[in-house]
């Protein structure tokens, strides 16, 4: 299956192993220093690849040597860039990711990320796709005006569509969200983002919330696993119990390991075991893509933990 990917594309500045996260007028030491491939969209990206689909991006980046860098990690991914528009009056954004085995913060620098927008999106780009996936809906501050639009498009030309929220930094939770949903075939939230659009601490009363008859909810709970609704019945797959290195991008495994699952028609508790085995093997080492998981390895640990791959 082909996949389009819109939305961002940046490194990552990776900073591993702190054991106490600094406060202000404070230095920390930490065990690691990486620079890989960042963005959630392209995380994604990378991990559909890695799945064995064929996957487009369209994007954003400075002509500098960060988009440089971008561009080639898509490249030896095997993610076709032909799409990947650059603009010298931009930089390419950068995220900063102090990380240790159980959880990690970001520090970004938008640049491209805040200026691209639907209009730097070559109508092509969707020829010959059959799903449309955009994450960091609420970093993309232009492209999120016209994702509706873009979804509606992508419905009209034959395409689904699945959409990640990532976090607002506003926290306001709104900018068309739900609007944007109602063309939104599969929708990734995590707990905190589930937990903002909806107003509750309970995830399954969360996922009744924003039920709109059209949408599949997939709610990501970290450690909790994940839980979404079968025709209102609530199907909750436990974490994978992994030694995690980094879980920067384990949600975006989780994207790709889904969606790759959900297009091959498998059940959707095996689609969700599946997404958990991807995120799960995606933490063994720094990065969002340098341990993404094959269709081998996701199964492996399925059956490894007692729940055998679905059968054609």
């Amino acid at each position: 299956m082909r996949f389009l990917v819109i939305g961002e594309l940046n490194p990552d500045l990776l900073m591993c192993g702190y054991r106490t996260f600094p406060r202000p007028g404070e230095e920390i030491l930490v065990d690691g220093l990486d620079l890989t491939l960042g963005s959630a969209s392209a995380i994604c990206a990378v991990g559909l690849a890695r799945l064995g689909n064929s996957v487009r991006m369209a994007s954003l980046v400075g002509d500098d040597e960060w988009g440089d860098f971008s561009v080639r990690a898509l490249r030896r991914a095997g993610v076709d860039t032909s799409f990947v528009k650059r603009d010298s009056r931009s930089a390419t954004g950068l995220t900063v990711s102090i990380s240790n085995s159980k959880d990690r913060a970001l520090v970004t620098y938008l640049g491209t990320i805040a200026t691209f927008s639907a209009t730097d999106v070559d109508p092509d780009a969707m020829e010959g796709c059959r799903h449309l996936h955009v994450s960091s809906y609420y970093l993309q501050r232009r492209l999120r005006a016209d994702c509706s639009v873009l979804f509606a498009e992508a419905h009209a030309r034959g395409l689904t569509t699945s959409l990640d929220p990532g976090f607002d930094p506003s926290e306001s939770w709104a900018g068309g969200l739900r609007e944007t949903l109602s063309e939104t075939d599969v929708f990734f939230p995590n707990e905190v983002e589930l937990r903002g659009l909806a107003g509750t601490f309970d995830p399954v009363e969360c996922l009744r919330r924003v039920e709109n008859g059209r949408t599949l909810t997939v709610a990501k709970l970290g450690s909790a696993g994940c839980v979404a609704l079968d025709r209102g019945r609530p199907i909750h797959v436990p974490a994978y119990s992994v030694k995690p290195v980094d879980t920067t991008g384990a949600g975006d495994s989780f994207n790709a390991g889904f969606l790759h699952a959900w297009a091959e028609g498998r059940p959707l508790e095996e689609a969700l075991r599946f997404a958990s085995a991807c995120g799960a093997l995606s933490t063994r080492s720094a990065g969002g893509t340098g341990s993404q998981a094959s269709v081998e390895e996701a199964e492996a640990l399925m059956h490894a933990a007692g729940k055998l791959p679905f059968k054609q």
